[in-house]
């Protein structure tokens, strides 16, 4: 059978939750809208966590994102903050919060990252810097402060949202393959010191989850045509691409430490 005729799989039924995260309080970043972070929001509160704190730069999103998730479970504490992860002082701040509010951060869900559209002859030094900054540096950053306060607990879960295109090449995006490709090296290294003090750090890589943000980043024709290229025909879900996250934040992940698990399906 030829690509072209090829009809995409239909999106699978949502899967329930099954208490993966009972008991654990999580902290994810990006989490306002309707893209990764906040499908991973919902589903920590879908697998019984016990509190939830989410963090963005969208001051409006962040607010209607929190009233979501406490409307979906009313019974579990939900908090947002305001936080640039490139300003090292409103992580602290975020961290800080996070660990009195929860008496001890569980798991953390790097999920800020930034992209775009734009050949390396034209790319100005302002455009990397940015993607370098929010999406590698900014996992860095949270890292640290998460690791600083997790260790003395000797307990605690990381899991980062990588990006196939640390593996990959496609045109027109060198600074956001650059620093996935860095977040992939970061839980690769951190993990094996974080593993030390009883503490596991995995990412996700994911090749294509369609939401608004995405949509954003660049023309629909190209986000059309990647979507194609992947074995069901079709991009993932924000929520599928959540679903392996709390897998990686729960017990069942309890020997993997430093893995970067891709969530994709694409054509070789």
């Amino acid at each position: 059978m030829e690509h072209s005729d090829f009809t995409p799989a239909r999106i699978p039924d949502y899967v329930p939750g099954h208490g993966l995260l009972r008991g654990r309080s999580v902290l994810i970043t990006a989490a306002a809208g309707k893209g990764i972070g906040f499908a991973a929001a919902r589903r920590a509160v879908e697998e019984g966590c016990r509190a939830v704190m989410i963090s963005d730069v969208h001051e409006r999103r962040l607010a209607e994102a929190v009233e979501a998730l406490q409307a979906l479970a009313p019974e579990v504490p939900v908090s947002g903050q305001l936080c640039n992860v490139t300003k090292e002082d409103e992580v602290q701040a975020l961290l800080a919060r996070a660990d009195a509010d929860f008496d001890g951060i569980d798991v953390l869900i790097n999920n800020a990252g930034l992209g775009g559209l734009k050949p390396v002859a034209e790319m100005t030094d302002e455009e990397w810097m940015i993607v370098i900054d929010v999406t590698l540096n900014g996992t860095f950053r949270m890292t640290r402060a998460a690791l600083n306060r997790m260790m003395p607990r000797k307990k605690g879960v990381i899991v980062n949202n990588a990006s196939v295109l640390g593996w990959r090449a496609q045109k027109g995006q060198a600074h956001y393959a650059a620093a996935k490709a860095g977040v992939m090296a970061l839980t690769r290294c951190s993990a094996l010191e974080a593993a030390e003090h009883g503490i596991r750090i995995n990412a996700v890589s994911p090749s294509i989850a369609m939401h608004e943000f995405l949509k954003r980043s660049a023309p629909e024709e190209v986000l059309a045509g990647l979507a194609r290229q992947e074995a069901f025909g079709r991009a993932a879900e924000v929520w599928e691409v959540a679903n392996v996250m709390m897998f990686l934040a729960s017990d069942y992940a309890s020997y993997m430490v430093g893995e970067v698990v891709s969530v994709s399906n694409q054509h070789a």
